[in-house]
């Protein structure tokens, strides 16, 4: 793979910059993903981003091995994450999780393993275990145990590499922090758009060498059960539209060259043909000190997944700055 599309993680694992997002509503979740996660591995893209809460890795890991079969790619060029669940963050549970996940996908281990949120919830089969008012009931756990799990699962090449995803720099630095910490995060996954644009973070994830990885990249599919729909919508944004024209490419190709272009992980996420072939030419140009600085301005801290199911949980991420 070509260099400058790939980054170095902490461990000395390479992650592809720009990565290929596979959640969507359950139903086009089953139903299409394996065809679409085929037709990206054929575009060209080497990193795949899944989860166990997505109900899909059964299809996706179809995807990746009917490439590899087919000879379009070897094991070894895919970089595929999937991510631990809110329901197994006990110490004991995290083996099996990840066990669960290579037996649905059939793959012999993940690239990256990370833990979806810093939220543990009460472990079962349920994935959003509710009280009666509709609440997550948490779970007590100490990160940090779940973190020692991790740590043993790369430790038996069930993963390459661990991660995180959704945790604030507080909630980062405490497993910084562990007596005994054996492997650092590589990467911290989060949403990050023009809209928010995680600077503070991301200078902070930086600073401790871990990788920001960029999820809602585009803003959002606009589904209404997560997402706040009174929001403005991102891909239309003046600043953004008139770079693009510039350029001759589209406001999203814009939205992930500027992630790209600061040192971010990206990942598109469409289920769209023309889109998914369209992103992977994020490559082909390059923007302008000039157009960086005037995307950095419209930041307005917007984050369009606020994940309010989990806000009254005692470690819910987002009431932090950063």
């Amino acid at each position: 793979m070509d260099p400058k599309r790939q980054v170095k993680l902490n461990d000395g694992h390479f992650i592809p910059v720009l990565g290929f997002g596979t959640y969507a509503p359950l139903e086009t979740a089953k139903s299409e993903s394996q065809e679409v996660t085929q037709f990206a591995i054929e575009v060209g893209f080497r990193h795949i981003d899944c989860a166990h809460v997505y109900q899909n890795e059964e299809q996706v890991g179809q995807a990746i091995r009917s490439k590899i079969a087919d000879g379009t790619v070897k094991r070894e060029d895919i970089f595929y994450t999937s991510k631990l669940w809110l329901t197994s963050l006990r110490q004991d549970l995290v083996r099996p999780a990840l066990e669960k996940s290579l037996k649905t996908l059939q793959l012999d281990y993940v690239d990256l393993y990370i833990i979806h949120f810093p939220l543990p919830v009460k472990p079962g089969e349920e994935l959003f275990p509710k009280d009666e008012n509709g609440k997550l009931i948490p779970d007590s756990v100490d990160l940090c145990h779940t973190w020692e799990a991790l740590e043993k699962c790369k430790d038996a090449g069930l993963t390459k590499s661990i991660g995180v995803s959704n945790f604030n720099h507080k909630q980062l630095q405490k497993i910084l922090n562990k007596p005994g910490l054996k492997y650092k995060p590589v990467c911290n996954q989060v949403e990050c758009h023009p809209y928010l644009n995680q600077r503070k973070l991301l200078d902070f994830c930086k600073s401790h060498d871990i990788v920001l990885v960029a999820y809602a990249a585009l803003g959002s599919q606009r589904l209404k059960e997560w997402v706040n729909l009174d929001l403005p919508i991102l891909l239309e944004d003046q600043v953004l539209c008139t770079i693009a024209k510039k350029h001759k490419q589209t406001p999203a190709l814009v939205a992930l060259r500027y992630q790209i272009q600061r040192g971010v992980v990206v990942l598109a996420k469409s289920y769209n043909k023309k889109r998914i072939k369209e992103n992977i030419q994020v490559f082909d140009f390059e923007l302008t000190p000039e157009d960086m600085k005037a995307i950095d301005g419209i930041n307005r801290n917007i984050r369009y997944y606020e994940f309010l199911l989990g806000i009254s949980h005692p470690e819910y991420p987002f009431f932090e700055e950063y």
